[in-house]
This record gives structure tokens, C-alpha cells and sequence, in this order.
């Protein structure tokens, strides 16, 4: 996928006017397949201004599709069939529903581009359905099991040949996924310049590009400002590598696992289990739906109210587990 040269021209690739039946060039070469995806791609990045992991998604998706069979006929030969062929291999090979209906997303948008922009008479992917999602409630770390992770880094010993500085780099990291529930990916692509500590703020770009204001509470605000004095971290990237260069997600998600491993929680834990927990801590103590909709930066409220069946669900256990007459 080429990103800076999309960037720079702006425009998709254009492609010969003279359509065949199927609505696309006839006689196309695997060059000009690759060149509407290509142009699809750089369409969404320059026109929709999605993030690089949608970029990165969608490009996977794509090639996903046109490389699970040595039979592919061309994107302009695809017909329902074809992709109920494949929904159905990967259904057969327990794929999640999440996963289905994300690499679906993606052949749809190109279909839709496909025939508003490049003149594809037809859509395949109208007659295609797909399975319902399925309805997971996301598992939550009590208060107690969140505050036995966030003390970790400070207590263990200092692992050989590791800065004097990463155990306060790795207190900052997870009280600040806590503090303010951001995504894996918000968090990676922080600097220093994102954070106001007058009015302890952190400015985070989110799906989309959407830019936003989370607060950060006190001792998220204390760990970064300690993590930063420590390191010497004045500029650039807010986290940094043993190596001092930006934090990757894999290493991110290493931090928190190596402290999972230590801890002894019965649950399993991951950068977005913070997120998850710190919703439905904001709903048990009494937060308004759109103010939790907004600190997480979701385009659509019904993606939050999952967390309030989370948090009536808790609610329900303390009752049971609580009351002399709950049964």
C-alpha cells in the first residue's frame, strides 16, 4: 500500500472509459485490479480521512478475498455467489463475526466506490447476507484487580539492562489507559505536545481522525510528569522504547501482559480492558450515557449503552450475593 505517494497527488489512478457488460474495462490485467484497490485506498485516505488502521484493515481485507481462491475472475466479474462462497468458508473456519462483517465492510465500501466512481453497473454485494453480530458482553476488572495492576510497575524489581526509567514509563502507560480510556492506538500515537497539564487534559485523534479533549485524573497526571522527568522525554513521542523511539502497539500490549502474568488476576487482561473498565466504573458511579459516550470518542451511542447492561449485570450480582431475600 503506498501511503506518501497517495497523500501527495490527492487523486485516485484513472482507468479507460470503455466499459464492458459488467460495468469495468474489459480485458483488465492484474495491474489494473491492483489499481482500484489501490485507488479505493487512497480514496479513503485522502477523501474519507480514515486512520492508518482502517487503511491497514481494509487493505487486508481486500487481499484477503481476491487471494483465498486461485480462482479469482477479477473484481469486475465477482458475482453474489462468489462471496457467499467465501462467507461461508470463513463461517466454516470459525472466524469471528466481528472479523466477517469487518473484512465485508471493507469489499462493500470498494463496491460502493466501484460503482459510484468507476462506473460498475452493478453492486454483488446487494444480494449478500450476513450473520447477525454477536452480542458479547465485554469483561470488566473490578476496582480492586484494576488498582493491584496499577501499582505493579513501581514494586517489582528493575529488569537487566532496562533504563532506571521504564518502571515509571510503565506506571504512566496503564494509569493513563485507565484515567482516560483510551484505545491501544490513541495511546501510541501520543506526544508530548498532546498533553495540557494546566488544565489536565490529553488531546487524542481517534477512528476517523476525530479529535478530542479526555480529562487525565490526578495520579495519571503525577505517573506522566514523574515517567517524563525520569526519561527526559520533553518533545516527540510521549512513550518510548528502551531504544527511546515511539512505543509500538505490540510492545504496548507486551507492558500490560507482563504485568498480568505477575499479578495473579483470574481474568484475562489487555490494553482494552481498561477501556472497558473504565466505562462501566463511570456508569456504577452514576455517569450520564452521552458524557461516556464522548470521553470514548464513539460516533454512535448504541455502541455505548453496552456498557450499561455491563453495569446492571454487576449491579444484579451485588444484589444476589447481597440481599436476604434475592432468591
Amino acid at each position: 500500500m503506498r501511503r506518501s505517494s497517495s497523500r501527495g497527488s490527492g487523486r485516485p489512478r484513472s482507468v479507460p472509459q470503455v466499459l464492458s457488460s459488467s460495468g469495468l474495462p474489459p480485458g483488465s490485467s492484474a495491474l489494473e485490479e491492483d489499481e482500484l484497490s489501490e485507488a479505493y485506498l487512497e480514496h479513503l485516505s485522502v477523501e474519507r480521512n480514515v486512520s492508518p488502521r482502517t487503511l491497514i484493515n481494509y487493505h487486508h481485507a481486500l487481499n484477503a478475498f481476491r487471494t483465498h481462491s486461485n480462482a479469482f475472475p477479477g473484481w469486475r466479474e465477482c458475482r453474489p455467489d462468489h462471496f457467499r462462497k467465501y462467507l461461508f468458508e470463513l463461517m466454516k473456519k470459525n472466524v469471528a463475526r466481528a472479523t466477517i462483517r469487518l473484512h465485508f465492510a471493507a469489499l462493500r465500501g470498494f463496491y460502493k466506490y466501484l460503482t459510484l466512481r468507476k462506473g460498475l453497473l452493478k453492486n454483488p454485494l446487494v444480494e449478500v447476507l450476513l450473520p447477525k453480530t454477536e452480542k458479547k458482553l465485554p469483561v470488566v476488572l473490578t476496582q480492586a484487580q484494576v488498582l493491584t495492576l496499577l501499582e505493579l510497575p513501581l514494586k517489582l524489581p528493575l529488569e537487566k539492562q532496562a533504563p532506571s526509567w521504564m518502571p515509571s514509563r510503565d506506571a504512566a502507560l496503564l494509569e493513563l489507559f485507565y484515567s482516560s480510556g483510551l484505545r491501544l492506538a490513541e495511546l501510541v500515537a501520543l506526544d508530548c505536545r498532546d498533553f495540557d497539564f494546566i488544565s489536565e487534559t490529553v488531546r487524542v485523534f481517534g477512528k476517523g481522525r476525530k479529535e478530542r479533549l479526555c480529562p487525565v485524573g490526578g495520579p495519571a497526571v503525577a505517573a506522566i510528569q514523574r515517567y517524563r522527568g525520569e526519561a527526559k522525554v520533553s518533545e516527540g513521542a510521549l512513550f518510548l522504547s528502551k531504544l527511546r523511539r515511539r512505543m509500538t502497539s505490540r510492545a504496548i500490549t507486551d507492558v500490560v501482559k507482563k504485568y498480568h502474568a505477575v499479578s495473579g488476576l483470574p481474568v484475562q487482561v489487555s490494553p482494552h480492558k481498561f477501556r472497558h473498565s473504565f466505562a462501566t466504573h463511570l456508569l456504577d458511579a452514576g455517569a450520564d450515557l452521552r458524557s461516556v459516550q464522548s470521553l470514548l470518542g464513539h460516533a454512535s451511542l448504541s455502541t455505548t449503552q453496552i456498557y450499561t447492561h455491563v453495569s446492571i449485570e454487576r449491579m444484579k450480582e451485588a444484589y444476589d450475593k447481597a440481599h436476604p431475600r434475592a432468591e
